[in-house]
């Protein structure tokens, strides 16, 4: 048995082991008297964490990390807020640490571009900045491809898949909602960030819903046929008793919608209209504008090499965590913290004229039912140039049929990864 501190503390304590092993396995790599300029834009979970290993493998670089807040709020644990379960200080993040503790220059501004062949980040007030290295890790943007829905529409139909304000709005409508009320939820299309987390947020909706509007449900209308997790997560709900509160409609049952009325709450699908109390629309996603104006994309994303993320368009610019194309690596916190380690080791090693390593990446997602029943997957990939593939037989997902004590416990373990990994970016 272990509780949650101590798993938090073990967390901790293995994402450092592992980054350590990867920093001592290039010696020479501690003490260096490298004096490069590296900017970071982006402060989540990939560009904080790229920009905490940078100096932690090279103390010697100037590192500037450029995000526009000046607090993080982090999307996992953010589907407990929007439940009551937890307020949004308990996912709030700053970066003072970094800069006292690492020396890292934090500037809070919007990024305009990046003009690579000039190596150079303009920001939003045209303020020009060089660097010998550039890591792009910038988010989502959504896309405005479903009839009926503009830029502007989240104030009515909040898609809180950026935690912060709209976190707050989605919380203020469930709350607002009456007792007898829909809440109508449309998930993306692949790809998109976190595939449990619509699941995972239907799931704590249904919780608040069961102990506090009895009469109210809850309507998936899903752009797909299968989810992230599904068995495990379906199981869960008739466990939770959730069966008559969540109706999920997969694309071809029913589920495909074809326009949205943000301001009015109604749903068009193919089989007629759905009026809502609440809203949730989650849009389609591409990469984070930044990733666009900058020329970094090919389609919706960013193409880039599979051991170090540099761009294949332009060099030494490299873009990691959501807005990248990482081949099998699903688009998570956790895949971008991973990433985020070897990249910063492998800018190090390329300013010193190293050979690169052959890589290997790690994902682990929580999800949770209820705040005491947890659900997980985790996978361990290697990789080439042009590929991250899965290892066969590395990670696992949480057993069918397991029962309660072991859900309990795993919600448990989904608060101490939270509790390391947002250490391993911050502390």
């Amino acid at each position: 048995m272990i509780n949650r501190r101590s798993f938090g503390k073990l967390v901790a304590s293995s994402a450092a082991a592992a980054s350590f092993t990867a920093c001592t396995s290039s010696n020479s790599l501690i003490g260096s008297t490298s004096s490069a300029r590296i900017i970071v834009i982006g402060g989540g979970f990939g560009g904080a964490t790229c920009a905490k290993y940078l100096k932690k493998f090279d103390n010697n670089l100037e590192v500037i990390l450029i995000e526009a807040n000046k607090t993080y709020h982090t999307c996992p644990f953010s589907n407990l807020v929007i439940a009551g379960e937890k307020s949004m200080s308990d996912i709030e993040h700053g970066y003072d640490t970094l800069k006292s503790k690492y020396g890292i220059n934090v500037h809070h501004a919007m990024v305009n571009k990046i003009d690579a062949p000039s190596k150079e980040v303009i920001l939003e007030d045209g303020t020009k900045i060089s660097y010998d290295k550039c890591v792009v890790s910038p988010g989502i943007d959504f896309k405005y491809d479903m009839e009926g829905y503009k830029a502007g529409d989240d104030q009515y139909s909040p898609h809180a898949y950026k935690a912060g304000a709209q976190t707050e709005l989605l919380k203020s409508q469930l709350e607002d909602m009456p007792n007898g009320g829909t809440f109508v939820m449309v998930p993306p299309s692949n790809p998109f960030r976190c595939p449990p987390g619509p699941y995972e947020r239907a799931s704590l909706v249904a919780h608040y819903i069961k102990h506090n509007k009895p009469k109210s449900k809850v309507i998936i209308l899903d752009q797909k046929n299968k989810f992230s997790k599904q068995g495990l997560f379906t199981e869960g709900w008739e466990e939770e008793g959730f069966e008559d509160i969540i109706e999920w409609r997969s694309a071809e049952d029913g589920g495909k919608v074809t326009q949205i009325d943000a301001k009015n709450r109604s749903v068009k699908t193919e089989d007629g209209m759905i009026k809502a109390d609440v809203l949730n629309f989650i849009p389609n996603q591409k990469a984070n504008k930044v990733a666009f104006t900058s020329g970094l994309t090919k389609g919706d994303w960013c193409p880039v090499s599979q051991i170090n993320f540099e761009s294949k368009i332009h060099k030494d610019v490299h873009v990691l965590g959501d807005s990248s194309i990482a081949t099998t690596m699903p688009k998570s916190g956790f895949s971008a913290s991973s990433q985020a380690k070897v990249t910063a080791l492998q800018i190090v090693s390329a300013l010193k004229g190293e050979k690169l390593i052959t890589p290997k990446y790690a994902n682990t997602c929580y999800s949770l039912i209820t705040p005491d029943y947890g659900i997980s997957v985790a996978k361990v990939y290697k990789a080439d140039a042009k590929h991250v593939a899965k290892i066969n037989g590395s990670g696992g997902i949480s057993p069918m049929g397991a029962g309660k004590d072991f859900r309990s416990m795993e919600a448990i373990f989904a608060q101490g990864w939270y509790d390391g990994i947002t250490a391993d970016m911050f502390q």
